[in-house]
């Protein structure tokens, strides 16, 4: 009687979870009634401009109606770090936060011979400990002016996409040029709404900047690959630098946040200033079509190559991880966002979400006769453009050959058949490094000393399956290069045949003379010889399509102002944005994710996973453990808008008040490349409280704590 039971209940349990994953595969795919598929008012995001903030909105949404003058503080306060991420003032007198992986480069450039910043930390006790960074700057947005006339006027009178885009360049560089000697100031049009308007933007810069705390990047980047884009966090990701004035004193500045005292709540408005990298929210289908069946896919290939290139070395050669595990974190990174784009353009409902706002968007167009006559038929030019680049797209990417990705074996071919046609030129008509003393160098340098054979192998190994995805099998130079072999066999038949594998080959052809290099059956020298001309015929028919297509979008963009007006945000294009939403968690993995994290979790975190690599403690969190307030909220999550380029935006409250420092999404924000939605999308920060608890109490770093307490330099 008790088996029967149990086998009911089994049957019963097993039917619950089959209704669910149906329930889950009907959501997902095309047993959903998509046309009752709506789109969203804020499908298109959340990234305001400065120049047309959603004022009413923000009335409506959070009863806050912020006045011009807070809007100017935001702004001034806010900064954009070098040419990767965003940063921000936090004191009268100079002080900078942004991410401690923004400052990564920084922190290693500043380190001396004897000293590990990386994993050791970093401390400025004194003004006069704080370290110049050479090169690096922060951007200031100091002027917004509105140039659309002129640029639009400027491009009207262009007669075909050539001459449109020619014109486009020439009053750009006309604009920015006039605007830099009026100014002072390092100036820059910005296209938003794909054309609908333009923006000249005038920025000051800074130059001196030096480096004043970073923490271990063990607790900077906790959790490691495996955590990044993820929630519940606990990452103390932050960098804190100084900018001097020209006199070498720390600057004084108006402009800046005040650090909150008591952090947020849920349900509170949050806003993140920054500058959000690129966005495609504002694609036609057919563009967004071509980047899910085309490009990403063929982004993740490459990707996945060089993962598997690096893995099997540093697999075999631990010695080497070192070296080459920042390179492998870079291209898991990037791998973890094409990963999350493609599933959202593959989601039906996303997709169709995306659909329904371009239908609307052609209803509006066609209702009125004179906008329908201008802009009726641009989408139709644009699925045609995406289809012509389509046929050859792939072709072209075959026959790429891109330093990063390709074997090192085709420098190699490229310097000799530079060094053939240079030598074949009378010596007062070759480049310097072809002319006597410097010729020598330069053979001395063709083939590289530490030639590094196993990666190389691999790369080509990796390569040779690109040829045979994108060129296929049947492609004649498919053919010559490999006999029509694959893998392993395809790459010994190449070295097999290859007379540039080691220095005493590549001596000898030199010494055959130019005719022979560029004659030579070498496999690599073959295919950059036979491959080149058709590389350049496709790239400018794609350069042209594209031109061609750009004139369309720009149209595009002129008729989405027309219908929409600023109630939509434009894409983001690496520019300050103001971001709004609110503190809250999220369902996830059949429970909730709570809206905070604290600082026991990461104690949780790293005795849960045996006290290892990526979940260690740095040695000052272990030694601070019981002069810390555990409890302490140390990450949260937020429904703001991000993407790249908002690592290291000041998260503020109404009060411009900083409360978090956002450093990441989870894993479902990753479609918000092309879609918004704030159902599971959040940006993760790191919350105001912990990092001051940390800084002040682990650290003992009251300096600085002292300084974002009061807003300026304690003496």
């Amino acid at each position: 009687m008790k088996k029967l039971i149990m086998g009911k209940l089994s049957a019963l349990i097993l039917t619950l979870v089959l209704f669910g994953c149906i329930s889950v595969f009907a959501q997902t795919n095309n047993w959903t009634n998509l046309e009752n598929v709506k789109a969203g008012k804020y499908d298109t995001g959340k990234m305001w401009t400065f120049e047309y903030p959603p004022l009413k909105y923000f009335e409506s949404e959070y009863n806050f109606n912020p006045t011009q003058e807070w809007l100017n503080n935001v702004r001034m306060s806010a900064l954009r770090f070098a040419n990767y991420c965003s940063a921000s003032f936090v004191s009268a007198d100079g002080l900078v936060m942004t991410n401690h992986h923004c400052g990564r480069r920084s922190i290693v450039q500043v380190s001396k011979e004897d000293e590990d910043l990386m994993n050791n930390g970093f401390f400025a006790k004194t003004l006069a400990d704080e370290r110049p960074v050479p090169g690096l700057y922060v951007d200031q947005l100091v002027l917004i002016k509105d140039v659309t006339s002129e640029v639009q006027e400027a491009i009207d009178q262009g007669k075909t996409a050539e001459e449109k885009a020619k014109l486009k360049n020439d009053v750009f560089k006309k604009i920015t040029a006039r605007e830099d000697e009026e100014s002072g100031l390092r100036t820059s049009i910005t296209t938003l709404f794909n054309g609908g308007k333009y923006s000249l933007y005038g920025y000051k810069r800074y130059n001196d900047v030096r480096l004043v705390f970073a923490p271990e990047e063990k607790i900077a980047y906790f959790g490691g690959d495996p955590d990044n884009f993820t929630y519940p966090r606990y990452d103390l990701d932050c960098s804190f630098f100084r900018v001097y004035d020209e006199a070498g004193k720390p600057l004084k500045t108006e402009h800046y946040f005040h650090w909150s005292p008591n952090g947020s709540v849920p349900g509170e408005p949050v806003f993140v200033v920054g500058n959000p990298g690129r966005t495609n929210r504002l694609k036609t289908i057919a563009q967004l079509e071509y980047f899910r069946d085309i490009q990403y896919p063929r982004t993740l290939d490459l990707l996945n190559g060089l993962m598997d290139v690096y893995s099997q070395i540093m697999k075999k050669h631990p010695e080497r991880t070192a070296k080459l595990q920042n390179s492998y974190f870079g291209f898991s990174n990037s791998q973890k966002a094409y990963t999350g784009m493609l599933k959202g353009l593959r989601n039906p409902i996303l997709m169709q979400k995306k659909i329904d706002f371009e239908n609307n968007f052609k209803k509006a167009i066609q209702s009125d006769d004179e906008l329908n006559k201008i802009f009726g038929n641009l989408w139709g030019k644009i699925e045609n453009t995406r289809k012509e680049i389509s046929k050859i797209s792939n072709e072209n990417y075959g026959l790429r050959l891109f330093r990063l990705t390709n074997s090192e074996y085709f420098v190699v071919a490229q310097a000799l058949i530079d060094l053939a046609n240079e030598l074949k030129l009378p010596e007062d008509k070759r480049s310097e490094e072809y002319k006597g003393e410097e010729l020598n160098k330069t053979i001395e340098s063709i083939f590289p000393k530490d030639f590094d054979y196993e990666m190389n192998d691999l790369l080509l190994l990796n390569q040779i399956k690109t040829w045979h995805d994108y060129l296929g099998a049947n492609y004649p130079l498919y053919q010559k290069m490999t006999d029509g072999k694959t893998g392993k066999d395809a790459l010994k038949y190449i070295l097999d045949r290859s007379s540039i594998t080691n220095s005493e080959k590549v001596a000898e052809l030199i010494d055959d003379g130019p005719d022979d290099i560029l004659n030579s059956d070498d496999p690599f020298i073959y295919f950059i010889m036979h491959s080149k001309a058709r590389y350049d015929e496709l790239s400018e028919k794609i350069e042209k399509i594209t031109e061609e297509e750009d004139t369309y979008a720009e149209l595009l963009g002129r008729a989405l102002f027309n219908v929409y007006g600023t109630s939509i945000p434009p894409d983001a294009t690496f520019t300050l944005r103001l971001a709004d939403g609110v503190v809250d968690g999220f369902p996830y993995n059949g429970t909730k994710a709570p809206p905070y994290t604290t600082m026991y979790g990461a104690f949780d975190r790293y005795n849960s996973f045996g006290k290892n690599d990526p979940w260690e403690l740095p040695k000052s969190w272990l030694n601070a453990e019981k002069e810390i307030n555990l409890a302490t909220p140390f990450n949260f999550v937020s429904t703001n808008d991000i993407i790249g380029g908002n690592s290291g935006s000041p998260v503020i409250n109404k009060n411009s008040q900083v409360v978090g420092l956002a450093f990441d999404g989870n894993i479902q924000s990753l479609p918000g490349n092309f879609i918004f939605t704030t159902e599971q999308n959040r940006t993760v920060s790191v919350d105001s409280r912990g990092l001051y608890e940390a800084i002040k109490n682990i650290y003992k770093a009251t300096r600085l704590s002292d300084e974002l307490k009061n807003g300026k330099i304690v003496k």
